[in-house]
């Protein structure tokens, strides 16, 4: 496997860290919650998905950045820096694809019938074991399928990526990124082989998803 694609899978399993964990609780809160601003939170989990990924990538500049808040309250507690790292690619990548993470896990978990859940209680349950032995397993083939999703957008996250973390080989030279380079380049080769097997990875994951959702009950 070539290095960008090798760069792509670090970048997206770290983002992933962050995005399916926060994707879940916002979409199982987003699901079950009902409190003030929900709607505010709902538009703001949306809005790395509508905002175009350049835009998206100014704003993590803006803020993590040396010059940002967050950037400088890092580096001076913890000595760490973000742009034009792995973990900065890794936090584009996180934050534009979280949305699919955060409504399709909204999703799954507002088609669990409650009764079950009440069923489960009155059985001895408590809330804990009741979430991890009922709704979870019944949830569970949506948030796979927003999981895969998530994971494709974020194989394939470019404007984000390159506005914050910047193109550094072996840190943030994504295959995307890559496949950008090369057509710049006049490279028509090298592009045609980042952008088949861009292709192929893509067409293989939504073909598993298509074909699993059509065994499903």
């Amino acid at each position: 496997m070539s290095e960008p694609f090798l760069v792509s899978l670090r970048v997206v399993a770290l983002a992933l860290a962050f995005a399916v964990p926060a994707g879940v609780g916002l979409g199982l809160g987003l699901a079950r919650g009902r409190f003030p601003g929900r709607g505010l939170l709902d538009a703001l989990v949306l809005l790395p998905l509508v905002l175009p990924p350049s835009v998206v990538g100014y704003g993590l500049l803006l803020a993590f950045g040396r010059r940002g808040p967050a950037g400088r309250l890092l580096e001076a507690l913890l000595g760490v820096r973000l742009v034009y790292t792995t973990a900065g690619a890794a936090l584009a990548v996180a934050v534009v694809s979280l949305p699919l993470m955060a409504k399709g896990a909204e999703a799954a978990f507002a088609g669990v019938d409650r009764r079950l859940e009440e069923v489960a209680r009155a059985h001895g349950m408590n809330r804990a074991r009741a979430f991890s032995f009922v709704t979870l397993p019944l949830a569970a083939p949506g948030l796979a399928v927003a999981l895969t999703l998530t994971a494709l957008r974020a194989f394939g996250e470019f404007g984000a990526t390159l506005t914050f973390a910047g193109y550094l080989g072996g840190a943030t030279a994504t295959a995307p990124l890559e496949l950008y380079v090369a057509m710049q380049s006049g490279d028509d080769a090298r592009a045609g082989r980042l952008a088949l097997g861009l292709s192929l990875a893509a067409g293989l994951a939504t073909a598993a998803i298509a074909r699993w959702g059509r065994r499903r009950p």
